[in-house]
């Protein structure tokens, strides 16, 4: 027995040694006979943060080994042994890879996804090193996949479906945590602008076969292009934020649409780069037109514009191809966007294009625009359809982006005479001419003399034989004999403009009008001899010079006053006794017994560096942008109102920085809470309005058509234009107007309180005042406008079914809406509409005061016109995400209440009122609108408030307006009628109850003017 056991070796311990007798020592493994064992050893589980790696392992050789490592809990040490196996492209010689789509890759990416990754991330993610040596390295090359991607995706999908399930269980408490580690984990792998050709050359280095390839296109562009992955982790991370999981997720970068946006237009620049085989520059193109998709067309449409195409050494070509894989209809929304993108990056800065530089700007963007189109007849009828289609040219854009296309153009020499022959076509349609936003006309009209120019330069006898044509003499007829007075301007600049190119001396057309003569005239006619040629782009990707002050045609409504010159040096004057007993007002302040800031028993309480507050418009943009100091923020949101105020009318400071500082209080969030946030908001956006209404007006306008912000954001910026507008025409006044006013211009507090005491203190006040304002503020505005138009009508009904006022024991103030005598008013109206026999004297109300025709026009130009001309193009857009916008009901219901609000302010003796009033009430009619207010009570009380804004503002011209709108009129009537009786009522101070008083008061108003002039309407009435 004893020859059994033989001894190997033989070890001693010293006797001060503290090692435990019983040691685990690795068995070692013989080479001569690998296959046959004795021991296998067995891994154990991991216990401590970071065992010994220096542990013997046996080596793998397949995935399968691998798969049954992880899926038995390996330890560290093994499992970066088996991320490093597993990440090597080529596995032992094999035609294995795990980047490529196969079942093994999808068991292996299973088990990394869902035991692994949440086990190892602390680990992996400890020393937050990405090389491909680290752990966390290996773990991301064998993620790095398609595979892998989609398998984050699934496992996002089962953790939220379990944490929203309602089966009463408690849920887990990792769900949030787990939900925060792929979070992560999927910002890691997608981060970079390589990551998706990385993916696409991994999965198709062994792929054969066109079928497998399609396949692998689609579905790479259904994981990355649809919006899958914005979605899931927008969720993920909303639901990891309510269960404050411990994992950090405020850098996740991929719930950010705009960021997403970005990262997915980097990854299709950087492809496209690489000289790509067609098969993958379709897939760019395909995965290009899902970015657009995405909702930030603007972010996508700017990164692949700079750079692909405007960057140093940029190859032109790459563009073309990207664009030319499109489908057709698909490439003409997408050349619009690029027009659009090179307006608002570039060209709409330049204004009315009379600055120094600007042509040399024009001339790059066409030659940009140039090199896309690249002589493709497709193209090129793209531009011919975008100068004179009916959306307009650059809706809303300066001229800058049409000079640059017409000058593109005008290349070829049919298609620049195409677009003149339907722009004359058009701008003498009268249809055209009646029902056309006036800001659309204007573009179109812009259209028409540059192109004119072009085609006289080409071909002079071309131009001459148009200007004798039926249809030139019929479009300056049609002009001329409108009564909108801005469609004669238009007709009679475009006829001066045209016969300067072409008759000479006396047979020169002339108006001799002084309005053609004013600054905006000779613009106008200057465009004919305008003619710009195609140049170099490489311009664009250089830093803007600073913007050029824009050219103004209107004048101002409010001069500044001339400020007084400051006296040089001292001025030393004695004064004697009795000065000084004069001034016994003055009161010296007592020394304080402490201080408040030393008052804390903890010195590190005390703030010693408080912020002061802002004094230059530079300052306030500054504390505005520092969204972490709530000082900051409190100071500049205080401050605002008043210092633009005070520095609208001297210097430049508000007029150079307008735009910046609008775009920053419209953005601005309320992250701490603040009193009154919105209220200062709103103040200092009204200040910047009021401060610049022509600019700022027109800049709002197409914020919130354009521009990418909530609902509640939006509103804000409806109401910045209704109230602004008001404050304009005199209507409302602010607190903020008497503060902003410099001390030289204010009287002595003595000799002020001596004239206020002695004059008239109630002579000249104004209807309202700016109190600090609500989120509803249009609406209190609305809703008093409305109660000062329906009085009368509401008295006069209760003298007819009541009798006189001297009978009566209450005045119709105490009967106004939540009162009992409103059920008297309302039923009188109800026997009225009823029975039209029964007759209702309207009020004589007192004739309003002449607003000046220099605010009433900026209301028209600046805030009225870009608003319903952006509508109607809305309407007529393809992108899904405006019409949705514009047609959710408490924003729909808010604009519209707005445009009347801004007709109301421009008052009965704006130039532009008939103009005006067609707009707004076919907008009122239209298909669209109504469609909303079937259901809708609040749509359907702004239809009704606009109609009755409408009729109270044209109440001195219903003749007119029966006579321009007949049709109109009478489809109102039914309409309103329809409305009315299908209204219950009887739920006093209830919405239906003020819907159908609205609806009684339209309908006394409209009948009011049909029976008045009902015979003048008959030719219009036998159509219908």
């Amino acid at each position: 027995m004893d020859g059994l056991l033989t001894p190997i070796s033989t070890s001693r311990l010293s006797a001060n040694h503290n090692e435990p007798l019983l040691q685990e020592v690795g068995l070692i493994k013989e080479t001569a006979k690998p296959n046959e064992p004795l021991l296998q050893e067995v891994g154990l589980k991991k216990e401590t943060a970071k065992p010994n790696r220096s542990s013997g392992q046996r080596p793998l050789n397949s995935p399968e080994e691998a798969l049954e490592v992880l899926r038995h809990e390996p330890d560290y040490d093994q499992l970066v042994a088996t991320l490093r196996f597993l990440s090597h492209e080529d596995l032992a010689g094999s035609a294995f890879s795990i980047k490529e789509p196969s079942p093994m890759t999808a068991k292996l990416v299973q088990v990394l996804v869902s035991e692994i990754v949440p086990n190892y991330w602390t680990l992996l993610n400890e020393d937050s090193h990405e090389t491909k040596s680290s752990a966390l390295g290996l773990l991301l090359a064998c993620l790095r996949s398609l595979t892998g991607i989609r398998a984050i995706i699934v496992r996002l999908k089962a953790l939220l479906q379990e944490a929203k399930s309602g089966d009463g269980k408690p849920k887990r408490p990792d769900i949030a945590i787990n939900l925060a580690v792929l979070l992560n984990l999927v910002c890691l792998l997608l981060k970079g602008d390589d990551s998706i050709r990385g993916i696409w050359n991994a999965a198709t280095r062994t792929l054969k076969g066109d079928v497998k390839t399609r396949m692998l296109s689609q579905e790479i562009l259904l994981t990355f292009g649809s919006g899958r992955i914005l979605s899931l982790t927008a969720e993920a991370i909303e639901h990891a934020k309510d269960h404050k999981a411990e994992v950090d997720v405020s850098n996740i970068w991929l719930a950010n649409g705009s960021e997403y946006t970005k990262w997915l237009s980097g990854n299709i620049v950087k492809w496209q780069l690489t000289s790509p085989t067609p098969d993958e520059t379709k897939l760019c193109s395909e995965l290009f037109l899902k970015a657009l998709r995405l909702g930030h067309s603007d972010a996508a449409m700017k990164c692949v514009l700079t750079r692909l195409l405007l960057a140093q050494g940029a190859d032109n070509e790459r563009f073309g191809s990207l664009l030319g894989n499109l489908p057709r209809s698909e490439r003409r929304k997408v050349l619009f966007s690029v027009l659009k993108t090179f307006a608002e990056d570039h060209l709409n800065r330049l204004g009315t294009c009379d600055a120094e530089g600007s042509r040399e700007m024009v001339s790059a963007v066409a030659g940009a625009i140039s090199s896309i189109i690249n002589h493709d007849p497709d193209r090129l009828a793209y531009l011919v359809e975008w100068l004179t289609g009916s959306s307009g040219a650059g809706l809303g854009d300066s001229i800058g982006i049409r000079r640059a296309v017409v000058a593109v153009v005008s290349q070829d020499r049919d298609s620049i005479v195409s677009v003149l022959e339907k722009s004359i076509a058009q701008f003498g349609d009268q249809l055209y001419v009646k029902h056309s936003p006036m800001l659309q006309q204007e573009v179109h009209a812009q259209v028409l003399l540059l192109s004119a120019g072009y085609v006289h330069k080409i071909s002079p006898l071309k131009l001459t034989l148009l200007m004798r044509s039926s249809p030139w003499l019929n479009a300056i007829s049609n002009r001329l004999s409108s009564s909108n007075q801005r469609a004669r301007f238009l007709g009679m600049v475009i006829g001066e403009g045209l016969s300067s190119l072409v008759d000479k001396g006396d047979k020169r057309l002339n108006f001799q009008l002084e309005e053609t003569e004013l600054p905006e005239g000779k613009w106008y006619k200057s465009l004919v001899e305008i003619h710009d040629t195609l140049g170099s782009w490489d311009s664009l990707h250089k830093p803007h010079k600073p913007v050029p002050k824009r050219k103004d045609f209107k004048k101002a409504s409010h001069k500044p006053a001339p400020s007084q010159p400051r006296t040089q040096g001292f001025i030393i004057e004695e004064l004697s006794d009795e000065d000084l007993s004069e001034q016994d007002d003055i009161v010296g302040y007592g020394k304080p017994d402490s201080d408040a800031e030393d008052s804390d028993d903890d010195p590190e309480l005390v703030k010693r560096d408080k912020a002061k507050a802002p004094v230059y418009i530079r300052d306030l943009i500054r504390y505005l942008r520092d969204t972490d100091d709530y000082d900051r923020q409190k100071l500049a949101l205080v401050t605002a109102p008043t210092l633009i105020r005070r520095k609208a009318n001297y210097g430049t400071e508000v007029t150079d920085h307008a735009e910046e500082l609008a775009s920053l209080l419209v953005g601005l969030q309320d992250k701490f809470e603040m009193d009154n946030f919105d209220d200062l908001r709103l103040q200092a956006m009204i200040a910047i309005v009021v401060a610049q209404p022509q600019l700022m007006g027109q800049w709002f306008a197409k914020t919130f058509f354009d521009g990418d912000y909530s609902v509640s954001q939006r509103s804000s910026i409806l109401a910045v234009l209704g109230l602004s507008a008001r404050e304009l025409a005199g209507f409302e006044t602010s607190e903020y107007a008497a503060a902003a006013s410099f001390p030289s211009k204010s009287l002595p507090e003595k000799v002020e309180r001596l004239f206020i005491s002695q004059g008239p203190s109630n002579a000249y006040q104004s209807s309202s005042s700016l109190k600090p304002l609500p989120h509803n503020a249009l609406e209190s505005v609305a809703t008093s406008i409305t109660s000062s138009f329906l009085a009368p009508l509401s008295a006069a009904a209760a003298d007819s079914t009541t009798g006189p006022d001297v009978l009566k024991l209450s005045t119709f103030k105490s009967r106004l809406p939540g009162d009992e005598g409103s059920n008297d008013a309302a039923a009188a109206e109800e026997q009225h509409i009823s029975n039209p026999k029964i007759k209702i004297k309207s009020r004589t109300k007192p004739r309003i005061r002449a607003i000046p025709n220099t605010t009433a026009h900026l209301i028209s130009t600046s805030f009225f016109n870009p608003l319903t001309a952006r509508f109607q193009a809305a309407l007529h857009s393809s992108v899904s995400r405006i019409r949705g916008i514009m047609f959710q009901p408490y924003l729909l219901a808010l604009y519209l209440k707005t445009l009347a609000l801004l007709l109301h302010a421009a008052g009965p003796s704006t130039l532009a009122l008939p103009q005006m009033t067609g707009e707004l009430w076919r907008l009122l009619l239209s298909t669209s609108v109504r469609a909303q207010a079937v259901g809708d009570v609040g749509v359907t009380q702004a239809v009704l408030f606009g109609l009755l804004t409408l009729l109270d503002v044209n109440e001195d011209r219903m003749r007119d307006v029966c006579q321009e709108l007949g049709k109109e009129v009478v489809e109102t009537e039914g309409w309103v009628a329809g409305v009315f009786e299908g209204l219950r009522g009887g739920d006093e101070g209830g919405e239906e109850e003020r819907t159908k008083m609205l609806a009684a008061g339209v309908l006394v108003r409209l009948r009011e003017g049909v029976e008045k002039y009902r015979l003048m309407m008959v030719g219009d009435l036998i159509g219908l």
